[in-house]
């Protein structure tokens, strides 16, 4: 499902115009990305969580070239799925 598609079906479930739906779901993940990126983890109960995960410092290889690169510890978003949410995709 692609955001517009998203859109679409919100807006037929609830009767607000795309428009205001539209603005509503930008203006979600704008928040949710504001606020993973400042180290805050956003939780949404029966559906899960956008955390902030720490990855380590580590040292890759570059097979074609041979040579090792050092890649420091760093910071990624993830989402965590509630228990209800993954319950419901297991059975589908």
């Amino acid at each position: 499902m692609t955001k517009a598609e998203l859109v679409t079906e919100l807006s037929i479930k609830t009767g607000f115009d795309k428009k205001t739906i539209n603005i509503i779901v930008e203006n979600f993940m704008k928040t949710v990305k504001a606020n993973v990126a400042n180290g805050e983890n956003v939780y949404l109960r029966g559906f899960g969580s956008f955390i902030t995960k720490t990855r380590a410092a580590k040292v890759a290889r570059n097979i074609s070239r041979s040579v090792s690169i050092a890649v420091p510890a760093h910071k990624i978003p993830a989402f965590k799925p509630a228990k209800e949410f993954a319950q419901e995709v297991r059975k589908a």
